[in-house]
């Protein structure tokens, strides 16, 4: 028996790094996943990747800072396959720069803020009408050590650290129901998303007052790593947790 068997999982920013890697090992164990991100060919390549592992797939093309690519997310989700258990807020983006607050502009905190914060608002909003009618369900926020430390860019942090609240509020607003939140805050990930950073662009004063906070020799997370945590969590193994902000980092931050 798989651990996530008869559970429907939608999973933004499906497209590659940890969302790909999470979509395969749900679908591997048991899940029907529903991928969404704004590039489809991508999409497509994970989701035929899966079918040919023999799992159950839907790739859907969504911008989750648009509530109306949402909306038609979860509906094509229930209309594919009745429900939804799992949500995992995936999608994110990073600012170029690691700009500290004094440097941060407009055009930063509206790009960041509209995939990192609104769209995990979006998403977890359009889920809950679902997950309300069956009164369970699993919503799981991808969030950085950022957001829980301070440790990046002023936008990024931010937008993380809301992601946290969001988080929070979610749960207390559900406890005693069989709908749970929680937070997965990882450091540095190898994915293409932050592994195409330019080190020329990176603030060196940022850095340097991260290096105070973080021991950034400690070896990053792969998105494998990310993704067990997150199987847990979607499981009914995890039911007992809820509200909870899990960093994994190996210890970077201790």
């Amino acid at each position: 028996m798989g651990r996530l068997d008869g559970k429907v999982a939608i999973i933004t920013g499906g497209n590659s790094g940890v969302g790909a890697t999470t979509a395969e090992l749900f679908a591997k164990e048991g899940a029907k996943v529903v991928i969404s991100a704004r590039r489809k060919q991508q999409l497509d390549e994970v989701a035929d990747k899966i079918r040919a592992a023999g799992g159950e797939v839907l790739a859907v093309p969504t911008d989750v800072s648009k509530v109306e690519d949402v909306e038609n997310l979860v509906a094509e989700t229930v209309k594919a396959f009745g429900k939804v258990d799992v949500l995992v807020n995936n999608a994110g983006v990073l600012e170029k720069g690691l700009k500290p607050i004094e440097c941060c502009s407009d055009e930063d905190l509206e790009w960041v803020f509209s995939i990192n914060t609104k769209g995990t608002l979006n998403c977890t909003r359009a889920v809950l009408k679902e997950m309300m009618k069956q009164n369970s369900g699993s919503i799981i926020n991808l969030d950085s050590v950022a957001g829980h430390f301070g440790t990046g860019g002023a936008s990024y942090v931010t937008s993380k650290a809301a992601v946290i609240g969001l988080t929070k509020h979610t749960a207390l607003r559900f406890t005693g129901t069989g709908i749970r939140c929680n937070s997965v805050n990882p450091s540095t990930i190898i994915t293409p998303m932050t592994m195409t950073t330019d080190p020329a662009s990176l603030d060196p004063n940022m850095m340097g007052q991260m290096r105070k906070h973080m021991n950034l020799s400690v070896q990053p997370c792969m998105p494998q790593d990310v993704a067990n945590i997150l199987l847990f969590l979607a499981s009914d193994e995890s039911r007992a947790i809820t509200g909870q902000v899990i960093v994994s980092d190996f210890g970077a931050t201790l």
